[in-house]
């Protein structure tokens, strides 16, 4: 067996192109010029058979619609989806729960908080078909149906804006990164959409792994800035590389100087992921939740050139992975 992965979307909060953001990317996407995507989600399985969902994106209709493998059959109600690995309780990782109502059997993975912020839709999920809640931390992890073999690791403490008062209570990590791992000895998923800080043990599961899909949210940390209309700031373009050779990785520093959005890391710059990411040349890294200010967005960009040439992958939605 093998660990099959498809990404169902890949773009972060309120898809790309973003319904009332008029950047130059945004206005881009909307034209044709540049490829659209849908909110951040993937589904994995072992056997082809069971599929398992990591986050439930609210483009979840759309994204299983485009997808074979994701059919319902070979009964008139049944389905190949199991259930769902959730990495935290962000509106665009938890929104498509309500598109599996009234499935029946499906079991759902969360950290103690995320269940706990859940509670009202939890209980309004289960009058249509019981799910099974689990704890996705519990010590030694858990086996999915499919053959595969799981494992939960903190990342952050981000909770969501809309949490009243933004209060990290209950106790414990608001989000989590998953290892997944053929049980019978095959290859090992790193999924980590969400990444606020880079510890020891990150690079311990990235050295471990032979895929990594990794939060790729923003290029630079301030680009949010940068390519809001009527800033008069032209849209992060990235570094160039220069004549006869490349920059050093991560050479591209933030552009004020001013922390990156809470619980997203950068791409570039001192502490950004692909400089840590140069310490895992021979497994295969792939960006995803990409946020619709990220110039990576664009193909053609000098961006997606600088990071393309150090290894690490930009994919579409819809694109599949075997590990």
């Amino acid at each position: 067996m093998v660990v099959r992965v498809v990404l169902l979307g890949t773009a972060a909060g309120g898809g790309f192109p973003r319904w009332n953001c008029a950047c130059e990317l945004c206005t881009g996407a909307r034209g044709g010029r540049l490829p659209s995507r849908t909110r951040e989600c993937a589904a994995v399985t072992g056997n082809g058979r069971d599929w398992w969902l990591l986050n439930a994106s609210p483009d979840l209709r759309a994204q299983l619609a485009a997808t074979p493998a994701l059919w319902p059959g070979p009964g008139p109600r049944g389905s190949p989806l199991c259930g769902v690995l959730l990495t935290d309780a962000e509106a665009d990782h938890v929104g498509g729960l309500a598109e599996l109502c009234g499935a029946p059997d499906l079991k759902v993975y969360a950290a103690s908080p995320v269940r706990a912020v859940l509670g009202q839709a939890r209980a309004a999920l289960d009058r249509y078909a019981p799910w099974e809640w689990a704890d996705s931390l519990a010590d030694g992890g858990f086996v999915l149906a499919g053959g595969l073999v799981v494992t939960a690791h903190p990342m952050d403490t981000t909770v969501p804006g809309y949490v009243p008062g933004r209060v990290p209570s209950p106790a414990g990590p608001w989000v989590t990164a998953y290892r997944v791992e053929d049980l019978a000895g095959g290859g090992a998923l790193l999924y980590a959409p969400g990444v606020g800080s880079w510890s020891p043990a990150l690079d311990e599961l990235c050295a471990e792994a032979d895929c990594i899909l990794l939060d790729g949210t923003f290029f630079a940390a301030d680009e949010t800035d940068a390519a809001r209309p009527g800033t008069g700031k032209p849209a992060v373009r990235g570094p160039a590389p220069p004549p006869g050779g490349r920059p050093p990785v991560g050479a591209h520093p933030p552009l004020t100087g001013r922390l990156p959005v809470a619980g997203h890391l950068p791409v570039v710059g001192p502490d950004g992921t692909l400089a840590a990411l140069a310490r895992h040349l021979g497994v295969r890294r792939v960006y995803t939740h990409l946020n619709h200010t990220n110039t990576l967005l664009d193909p053609a960009s000098p961006a997606r050139a600088f990071v393309t040439a150090e290894g690490v992958e930009i994919l579409p939605d819809g694109a599949e992975l075997v590990i």
